[in-house]
């Protein structure tokens, strides 16, 4: 078993790792800035936990983060739990992003597609879907980024094959939008 100080020395190398992507990290947050600043929104998804990342990440853009300012646009699309059951219900779970997509994103629109593997089928059909759309593109991934890794556009791969690892550093990125957000907004 794990002590919990070796699971801090893992978070704290994952998290160091980091700094090899910040100037992507920084790029995606200011496309993100751009984003609300034309008037557009962000639509993310993700599978369990990282669907409840975007959920947290959806709300601090709209509420706030820390500072007061206007609410920016921005949809979790894995929240709406009607329109989850009967599509996977009447179609199944590969198309359940992707024809959110094709219904609420306009070309200008950002989406944030979260993967810890990089090869869920339905984030990997949101971006296609993301892409035919003329939407931008940002994947938080892990490992090697999966099939995920090979769609381009501003895709973070953390360095970590353990889940959890993977998922604290993407709401340390998501909070450092958030923030860059607050501070532009305010």
């Amino acid at each position: 078993m794990n002590s919990f100080t070796s699971i801090i020395s893992e978070h704290q190398s994952v998290i160091q790792n980091l700094h090899k992507q910040s100037a992507l990290i920084e790029a995606a947050g200011l496309l993100i800035i751009d984003t609300f600043q034309k008037g557009n929104k962000i639509l993310l998804c993700g599978n369990g936990g990282s669907a409840s990342d975007c959920q947290h990440l959806a709300a601090e853009f709209m509420v706030r983060y820390v500072n007061q300012r206007k609410p920016l646009p921005a949809i979790a699309l894995t929240t709406d739990t009607s329109i989850l059951t009967a599509h996977t219900n009447d179609f199944g779970f590969e198309q359940v992003f992707s024809r959110q997509i094709e219904s609420l994103g306009n070309q200008g629109d950002c989406l944030i597609a979260i993967s810890t593997s990089g090869n869920s089928e339905n984030i990997i059909q949101a971006v296609k879907m993301a892409q035919n759309k003329k939407i931008n593109i940002i994947i938080l991934t892990g490992k090697t980024g999966g099939k995920l890794a090979n769609l381009q556009h501003y895709t973070i791969t953390v360095e970590s094959h353990i889940t959890a690892r993977i998922q604290e550093a993407h709401i340390l990125i998501g909070h450092w939008w958030c923030q860059l957000a607050d501070e532009y907004f305010s």
